[in-house]
């Protein structure tokens, strides 16, 4: 799967693994969870509303477009959430959500 975001500097960081979907995902130290998603895949998220796939909008934590969720439930704005090693993450609300 082909990135949305093509990384131009800052490349030298260290690696941090995380899953999305159940895919092993890499992003950098420092990165957000937007950042590390969208270097590695084409979308954010399916939308709510449409097939159309998302890819967050405002990237500043104002418009509510970057919503995913941990896989314990918890959800995240992807683009304010500093990524960290071993985040399970999903592109979808987990089943029985909001618990």
């Amino acid at each position: 799967m082909t990135g949305q975001l093509v990384r131009l500097a800052e490349t030298d960081r260290a690696p941090v693994a995380f899953r999305l979907d159940g895919r092993d995902m890499t992003g950098l130290q420092g990165d957000t969870v937007l950042t590390a998603i969208l270097t590695g895949a084409d979308s954010l998220r399916p939308a709510e509303f449409g097939p159309e796939r998302r890819a967050g909008f405002c990237l500043m934590g104002a418009c509510q477009d970057c919503w995913i969720w941990a896989e314990d439930g918890v959800r995240l704005r992807a683009c304010s959430t500093p990524l960290a090693p071993g985040m399970r993450l999903l592109s979808e609300a987990p089943d029985g959500w909001p618990a």
